[in-house]
């Protein structure tokens, strides 16, 4: 520990502590190859394979095969007579799955597409790749076909930047039959294991490399499997397919299959909505963690490829609130699986409290050695108050009064850190700083370091109180004051609550808004109660919770839709007049999906329908340009500087709250609500959209037929 005399901010937030001493020496790979804008991923639940568009991975690429942070291979590079293929054709045939059509280049004794070459790759118990080299010449001819296959045991929090070198600790045990390729990697407690069966085995092994030597008639082909197994832990469930481009039927009380099954079917006149819906229950089945804690399966959403594919808890809660009115077995997994890993105690490195809802969960050999605070890390100061306002949801569209008296305990622990840990200077407002020597400057939904700004583009000091947080505070305590009416049977804790949300409102609405540039709320409030004066899309969230004065909704809508926030694809994350916007700066002009879906639910609860419709047409149309799949974040770009938007370059594809955002978007045009074990049923079908019909939504333990012909000119609710 050192003294110093500055004041932490979201840039540095412990001025007063050294570096980790425990962080390994690294090699530092400043631009490592890329895999090209084609790269191909494919991914079940916590495992991904990423490629460039021919099926390789490169040495020193930032792709491989991944399960549960650890990367299990880092190199997997395919050539014939020493050189690389050439791409016919490649792409993903499902989530799991992807086909690679290849040929050969013109090479010395060996014409240009003298081999036809597919290979076929898919995850799940582990890797499968089927390599099929057919001969297309007239005459027989002979290649050597290499499999070069390396491996770097990299935790996925070092392969963006800095990889240590463990190559000293990584012992081989090839099969010298060329039948197995057989890594091993040790350091103190944490251990991993890479093993490549080949069938049929390999001519010679040389080095990690598989080498066939083929001798190929016309039109006569060969073919060989490769398996790379994967470990599950007792706690995990495995994935229901086992072939490539198949699904195993047969057993319908998997998770998965339980989940897909009570999914509504979607039938509308808009293309375009009901190929992003059908893509959003594709990827979000990808996405999909299924553990068994006490021996009980659930299903909760992983947060987005590749670098966040674990739980965390602000995401994992809004991508299950998002799908929680179609089917809630999302919600149900995510509430139970948090809150067994709620806060316990007090600790510094992990930024845990009593009471707190975790940010994420981490499963590497940097955090399972305790070099990285992510086992889990608690590092977020506004998933305690979304698991409530989840909870919620979840039992208003299900009357499921058990699951909420099952876990009281925790919502009054929730409750607690609220009022006690969150708000640490007892201002009222729950506000964030780290105490972690590696915890997040800003523990917000604009967790990176710049997020945060003023207007003139500084960064204000910590702790911070971000205006959406508060919402979700005063949102939660309302929400949690009407279960406590209902299964919690807790008149007293039901009055409090409302009484503390009401003073909340007032206080908020005083403190945080600002008068000028027609009137908007500031993004926070810093260490010296200082309004955070940038114009950020977070007001918007604030309509989604409801602690906007109806006289001030007005000017938040206008605001939310002019120039300088609305792009034309959706609202910019911060307004083009502050200085510190950028259209790709991460939290700072971008234009995120889920934001967008927040904003424009929260613009229809006030009755700006058509805003809100506006909204979801920009962003539908966006979603057009990118296989109708919305991706974590668009740059934001005005809408008249491109005629397609331009995707921020390092967003995560898929991402679960952005796939979430096209189902949030179906329920707004809805109007679908639930209160007091009924369906609200208000749509306003833009005429671009048509005809709507949800076939089979369960709620309440029924089942209900919606459909609705643009402006309400025909509407129909059915329970069956």
């Amino acid at each position: 520990m050192t003294t110093t005399g500055r004041r932490p901010t979201p840039a540095d937030p412990t001025p007063g502590l050294t570096a980790d001493e425990q962080i390994p020496s690294r090699t530092v790979h400043k631009l490592p190859p890329d895999l090209g804008s084609a790269a191909i991923g494919v991914l079940d639940g916590l495992t991904f394979m990423f490629s460039n568009e021919a099926g390789d991975v490169p040495r020193n690429s930032i792709g491989g095969l991944v399960r549960a942070d650890t990367r299990f291979l880092s190199r997997w590079e395919l050539t014939v007579n020493g050189q690389p293929l050439l791409v016919l054709s490649s792409g993903t045939v499902d989530h799991y799955s992807a086909a690679f059509f290849l040929s050969n280049p013109d090479l010395p004794g060996l014409p240009a597409n003298t081999l036809g070459i597919r290979r076929r790759r898919f995850v799940g118990e582990g890797m499968r790749e089927c390599i099929e080299v057919r001969c297309l010449a007239r005459e027989p001819v002979s290649v050597q076909l290499r499999l070069a296959v390396g491996n770097d045991f990299a935790d996925i929090l070092e392969i963006k930047e800095e990889i240590r070198d463990r190559s000293a600790q990584i012992t081989r045990a090839h099969a010298q039959d060329g039948s197995r390729l057989d890594f091993s990697y040790r350091n103190e407690s944490f251990e991993a294991r890479t093993v490549v069966e080949a069938n049929p085995p390999a001519t010679r092994v040389e080095g990690d490399d598989l080498v066939w030597d083929l001798h190929l008639d016309p039109g006569r082909g060969w073919e060989c499997e490769l398996y790379v197994p994967l470990h599950y832990g007792p706690n995990y469930v495995l994935p229901t397919h086992r072939e490539f481009g198949e699904i195993l039927g047969g057993d319908a009380d998997d998770p998965v299959s339980r989940w897909r099954a009570v999914l509504p079917r979607l039938q509308t006149d808009s293309a375009t909505l009901g190929n992003a819906f059908e893509k959003s229950v594709r990827d979000l089945i990808a996405l999909r963690i299924e553990v068994r804690p006490r021996d009980k399966p659930l299903v909760l959403p992983a947060a987005g490829l590749p670098w966040f594919l674990g739980i965390f808890g602000r995401d994992t809660l809004i991508t299950a609130y998002q799908t929680v009115s179609y089917a809630p077995h999302l919600a149900h997994g995510a509430l139970i699986k948090l809150a067994l890993h709620q806060g316990l105690k007090i600790d510094d490195f992990s930024d845990e409290e009593p009471g707190k809802i975790l940010h994420e969960v981490r499963t590497g050999e940097l955090t399972k050695l305790g070099l990285k605070p992510y086992d889990p890390y608690y590092g977020t100061a506004d998933a305690t108050q979304l698991w409530l306002i989840l909870l919620s949801e979840y039992w208003r569209f299900t009357g499921d009064n058990e699951l909420v008296r099952e876990v009281r305990d925790n919502v009054h622990a929730a409750l607690r850190w609220i009022d006690e840990y969150g708000d640490s200077d007892h201002d009222g407002y729950v506000e964030y700083a780290t105490r972690s020597s590696q915890g997040l400057g800003n523990q917000c939904w604009r967790d990176s370091w710049d997020g945060i700004q003023f207007a003139d583009g500084s960064i204000p000091v910590l702790p911070i109180a971000t205006c959406e947080i508060q919402g979700y505070t005063y949102d939660a305590k309302l929400r949690v004051a009407e279960l406590a009416d209902g299964p919690l049977d807790d008149p007293g804790l039901a009055q409090r609550l409302r009484a503390e949300a009401e003073q909340l409102c007032q206080r908020f609405n005083r403190d945080f808004w600002i008068d000028e540039r027609g009137g908007y709320y500031a993004v926070g409030l810093d260490g010296d109660k200082r309004r955070i004066d940038s114009m950020t899309s977070n007001m918007g969230q604030l309509l989604w919770s409801g602690i906007v004065p109806p006289d001030r909704a007005a000017v938040v809508a206008r605001q939310l839709m002019s120039d300088h926030l609305f792009s034309g694809w959706g609202v910019r994350t911060t307004s083009t007049q502050d200085r510190g916007y950028s259209p790709i700066g991460y939290h700072m002009g971008t234009v995120w999906p889920h934001d967008n879906s927040l904003i424009a639910h929260g613009l229809a609860q006030y009755g700006y329908r058509q805003e809100a419709n506006r909204i979801i047409l920009a962003m539908l149309k966006a979603a057009e340009s990118s296989e109708f799949r919305l991706p974590e974040a668009l740059s934001g770009y005005d809408r008249s500087f491109s005629r397609l938007p331009v995707l921020y370059p390092t967003a995560c594809n898929p991402q679960a709250w952005a796939s979430g955002a096209p189902l949030l978007f179906l329920r707004t045009m809805l109007g679908l609500e639930a209160k007091d074990g009924q369906l609200i049923f208000d749509p306003q079908i833009p005429e671009e959209i048509g005809r709507v019909r949800l076939t089979g939504l369960n709620a309440f333990g029924k089942s209900w037929d919606v459909e609705a012909i643009d402006d309400n000119s025909y509407v129909r609710l059915a329970a069956r």
